[in-house]
């Protein structure tokens, strides 16, 4: 009788132990489904940051090439050597926000969307 009793003890006590581990699994991927679903609605975001991740001597190269403006035209537009335009578009320097502000109207954009592309 006592063996029975020890028995069914035993067995219950693995039930119990089995299903604590279902629930856990259970658990765990109902949360990792709602991180997936999450991370998944989140791809235009992490997209949309990666497009932004430029310097601010990328930005401004980009806008020249896309103006199909020289590096000597530039300058010469605004008033600055070309070594100048050259160090702003490899980082070497920044220009000064007067400068920035006749970059952004020679590309005939504004100073905050330049900004906006930097990182």
């Amino acid at each position: 009788m006592k063996l029975d009793l020890l028995g069914i003890l035993i067995f219950g006590g693995v039930l119990l132990i089995g299903l604590v581990v279902i629930i856990i699994l259970i658990a765990s991927m109902i949360v990792l489904t709602k991180a997936l679903i999450r991370y998944i609605q989140s791809k235009e975001i992490r997209e949309e940051k990666g497009t932004f991740k430029k310097s601010l001597g990328e930005v401004l190269k980009q806008q020249r090439e896309d103006c199909k403006m020289t590096q000597q035209f530039v300058a010469e537009t605004i008033g600055v050597s070309r070594q100048a335009v050259s160090k702003w578009e490899n980082g070497t320097s920044d220009p000064s926000t007067s400068n920035l502000i006749s970059l952004a109207k020679l590309y005939k954009i504004s100073v905050e969307e330049i900004l906006h592309e930097v990182k």
